[in-house]
């Protein structure tokens, strides 16, 4: 009896809006048999029913583009309000089992991810391929609710997926490497320059090592990948070089005099004689000698000229300050001169700490009143923080640098290279700078109101971080003094 009230009840309003125009009707009806399942198709969509709940999906969408098309034709009223019920129950159901696969399935849905991150569609199309096979074999296996059988596909799903990843990102950092000792393979490089081409061979297996331990850090096997096309390019050249003197193109003298040239060039620049009556050795040692002279000569007039450009600057200013106020000339003169006496004075104690310090101890160099000692005869065994006995002398010279600029404010910073993870470097570099700090309050007997400790991980390099040299120039302990400008 309920029911068939409620049918006349709704075949009144069905009359009811007719009246009012088929237009307006059409629309009303929908708000009334849409409205639940207009809600549970949006909230199927939004956690992705469609892939994670395909076929309840399916018929879900099926049952309601079947009311959307009765409502359109003018069907009868009561099957496109059966319709639409049958839509609002299965998209639920859908929203329910999806809720429930990305819960299930959660490790191959975050291997899927990181896989797709990769470009593994593109570069391991196979292997993906392989992944997404197994991948909907598992959400059908759920959907209908054998769980164990769903599990035992996700499993093969996610080892899939995790390997497709692995392949695109070596094909990202090392098909070049690859493709350039194929290219070599071919020449038979390996005749005429197998020390360097077994070191590129080496650099693209070590390469390979590092991402299948650590496939997220790829500072450190990108490095090596550069080497080894480095390598597998000078390997070529060094072949052909090795043809031309096999095929008589080129003598040993010849060869041997053309590099020799290019050291005299070189020499003629530095105002050296090339003396290379016994070999390069004598030559080459000269030029690395005078090129070090000469960067830290152009590091010196560089800090000087900033100094200078400041200092004028501040001198510019105070100059015209003065000449606008005559009254208080006097005081403002004699504070002027005060601070042209205190830049004097940083200017010698920082000759004086310079001269403290060997070029294998540290480097010393100023930024305006700053000082900084580059400590890069401080090192720490590989991972760790704590100071090694061997440094205690040159912490000893530190000290007496630091006793140069009494009350002065000293930080320690600490940064490493760009390999590791950024956080483990963060952390890393805050430790070590820490382990100076304490050592400089309970050796040193240094308040701890004048020590900041500082750690800076990889975030700021002074060279370049594809080399071996830059990267241990950017291993580093920074004391960085800021003196005291009234009292010093």
């Amino acid at each position: 009896m309920v029911a068939k009230t409620g049918l006349m009840k709704l075949l009144i309003l069905t009359a009811a809006l007719l009246a009012f125009g088929s237009s307006y009707a059409q629309d009303e009806l929908r708000n009334t048999f849409f409205k639940d399942a207009d809600a549970a198709k949006a909230a199927a969509d939004a956690v992705n029913a469609k892939l994670y709940a395909p076929k309840t999906y399916e018929n879900g969408m099926r049952e309601y583009n079947n009311a959307d098309t009765g409502l359109t034709r003018g069907r009868n009223i009561e099957y496109v309000r059966s319709n639409a019920a049958d839509a609002t129950r299965l998209l639920k159901e859908a929203v329910t089992k999806a809720e429930l696969a990305q819960t299930a399935l959660a490790l191959a849905i975050r291997s899927r991810q990181e896989g797709a991150n990769a470009k593994a569609p593109e570069l391991s199309t196979d292997l993906w391929d392989q992944a997404q096979q197994e991948f909907v074999r598992a959400i059908q296996l759920l959907e209908r609710g054998d769980m164990k059988n769903a599990k035992r596909r996700e499993v093969e799903a996610t080892s899939l997926y995790r390997e497709a990843e692995l392949a695109a990102i070596k094909e990202q950092y090392l098909s070049d490497t690859r493709r350039l000792l194929n290219d070599a393979e071919r020449a038979r490089v390996g005749r005429y320059a197998p020390i360097t081409l077994g070191k590129a061979k080496q650099l693209l297996a070590d390469a390979e090592r590092e991402l299948n331990e650590n496939r997220y850090d790829t500072d450190l096997p990108r490095s090596l990948a550069i080497q080894a096309n480095y390598e597998a390019k000078h390997a070529l050249y060094l072949s052909e070089i090795g043809r031309q003197v096999r095929d008589k193109d080129l003598t040993t003298e010849q060869l041997v005099l053309s590099w020799e040239k290019a050291l005299r060039d070189i020499a003629a620049v530095a105002d050296i004689v090339p003396d290379m009556q016994d070999g390069q050795d004598k030559l080459a040692a000269e030029l690395t000698a005078y090129f070090e002279e000469e960067a830290k000569q152009l590091q010196a007039l560089k800090q000087e000229k900033a100094d200078n450009e400041v200092r004028l600057a501040d001198l510019e200013e105070e100059l015209r300050t003065l000449d606008e106020r005559l009254g208080g000339a006097t005081v403002e003169r004699a504070a002027l001169i005060q601070r042209l006496e205190a830049d004097a004075r940083v200017k010698q104690q920082f000759q004086q700490v310079e001269k403290m310090f060997s070029a294998a101890e540290a480097r010393v160099f100023r930024e305006a009143d700053t000082i900084i000692l580059r400590l890069v005869g401080l090192s720490f065994d590989s991972g760790a923080s704590q100071l090694k006995p061997e440094t205690f002398d040159l912490l000893a010279k530190v000290e007496k640098a630091i006793d140069v600029f009494p009350r002065s404010e000293l930080t320690i910073e600490g940064h490493t290279d760009a390999y590791g993870g950024d956080d483990s470097n963060q952390l890393l570099s805050q430790q070590r700078a820490d382990s100076v700090q304490q050592y400089m309050v309970n050796a040193m007997r240094i308040p701890t109101y004048r020590l900041i400790a500082q750690g800076y991980g990889e975030t700021r390099p002074v060279s370049s971080n594809e080399t071996e040299s830059g990267r241990a120039q950017n291993r580093r302990i920074d004391i960085v003094i800021k003196p005291n400008l009234e009292t010093d």
